[in-house]
């Protein structure tokens, strides 16, 4: 049986991540972290599962960046490749990395749909050793000759299971075929099916299996609720919740609903904001921002917001239009209860909803709380903190577009000829990368 390791100290990485580290504030490696690296460090091809917020990023970030550094990439053949199925995952990947990459002196491309096409082929061919990229732009960029993957040493799959279920399989297997035959492969998610087991049996040579979590493990520090509502008493009670005293993510099953009770929150005065993917990736750069300032503190959104996000410190998760399946509700809830902090997730479920809500709890290995509530019941307030909200529309205002962000590297232009240089963020050292 492979060793873990106790501390990051202990693990073979390059000093100037060690160093990083230590700036960073972290010490100790997550589970998912402490059983992984000694495999990823000695080029082992790794199959790693973990739950939502369970530190992957970094699990797989340190040993792609410590067996890359001092290596240069070629404009337009990048050296390491991390394949995220959402845009929002692909941002949250590079946030967590950019210190360390710059630490060792490796250059990150973020290659997503949504934002300026020529931008991200820039970066590219200026050269990056690392690139983080959903698969559709990535095939975009590669066939426009604009990136050639035959030099990728690293490659990482990160919630390949959802790449799988977007139907991503075909692209993300056309990307595999190209990446340097002998080269390292890691996946790491918080499942392992929809198909999955395809590419580790194809692409992944003798991996070694590290699962820290069962696959429907649910952590302890987080609590779970139904909460049973009358249709005539769900969108005051929605309200309600929404204008509690904290941040709050509220999922609706389409964008059109989550549009309407957005507009609804805001006629009643609460800071509401809707994301989804009708939105446009700088409006959704731009939402996420307000939410995390706390400009924005009910956040109404749909499935696009289930994997990729973290905002530290988030306490409540309310599924107001309960989840298809038990997977769904388990990345829902992910949002919540992040690097041993606590959280509630809460659904609210109308009485045709109780059969399906019951099979889903025990599908997913949940034991909920279950209590029957109306608008400014005691219990309501007791499990959400709701309040009657103030009945004052307020307006959200849209703040300044943030500079493109083609390139991740510290220090330099955000695109050529910007005149702006790219505002660094470093990401908090309890965030679990």
């Amino acid at each position: 049986m492979t060793r873990t390791i106790v501390s990051f100290a202990d693990a073979p990485l390059a000093p100037a991540l060690h160093r990083e580290l230590t700036a960073q504030g972290i010490t100790d490696p997550f589970p998912i972290q402490a059983a992984t690296l000694p495999d990823s460090l000695a080029g082992r091809d790794v199959l790693g599962r973990g739950r939502t917020g369970s530190g992957k990023t970094l699990a797989f970030g340190l040993p792609l960046l410590s067996r890359t550094a001092g290596r240069r990439a070629r404009p337009g053949r990048p050296l390491a490749l991390v394949l995220v199925p959402t845009r929002e995952l692909a941002q949250q990947v590079t946030t967590a990395l950019a210190p360390y990459a710059t630490a060792v002196g490796l250059r990150c491309a973020t290659v997503v749909g949504g934002l300026s096409l020529q931008r991200q082929a820039d970066a590219l061919r200026a050269g990056a050793e690392v690139v983080v990229a959903t698969p559709g732009r990535l095939h975009d960029l590669i066939n426009r000759g604009d990136c050639r993957l035959d030099q990728v040493a690293v490659t990482v799959l990160d919630e390949a299971d959802q790449m799988a279920d977007m139907g991503f399989l075909p692209q993300v297997t056309k990307l595999l075929e190209q990446v340097a035959p002998n080269g390292q492969r890691m996946l790491f998610s918080a499942t392992l099916d929809s198909g999955v087991d395809r590419l580790v049996r194809r692409f992944l040579t003798d991996p070694v299996s590290h699962s820290v979590d069962p696959g429907t493990a649910t952590v302890s520090a987080m609590t779970h609720h139904l909460l049973h509502v009358d249709p005539l008493d769900k969108t005051a009670a929605v309200t309600q919740i929404a204008a509690r005293d904290g941040r709050t993510i509220l999922f609706m099953g389409t964008k059109h609903r989550a549009d309407r009770l957005a507009r609804q929150l805001l006629a009643n005065g609460v800071r509401a904001a809707a994301l989804h993917g009708g939105k446009s990736q700088p409006q959704r750069t731009r939402i996420l921002e307000q939410f995390r300032t706390g400009q924005v503190t009910a956040l109404v959104a749909t499935d696009v917001a289930a994997r990729g996000i973290h905002v530290d410190g988030l306490d409540l998760v309310v599924n107001v239009d309960p989840p298809t399946e038990a997977k769904d509700y388990l990345h829902r809830g992910g949002r919540t209860a992040r690097a041993g902090e606590t959280g509630t997730v809460v659904t609210l479920v109308l009485p045709e909803q109780r059969r399906d809500m019951t099979r889903m709890m025990s599908v997913a290995g949940i034991r909920p709380k279950s209590v029957t509530v109306r608008p400014g019941d005691e219990a309501l307030t007791q499990v959400t903190g709701a309040r009657v909200p103030s009945g004052v529309p307020v307006t959200i205002v849209a703040p300044t577009p943030p500079a493109p962000a083609g390139r991740s590297t510290a220090g330099r232009p955000a695109h050529r000829g910007s005149g702006r240089p790219r505002r660094s963020r470093r990401p908090a050292a309890s965030r679990p990368a």
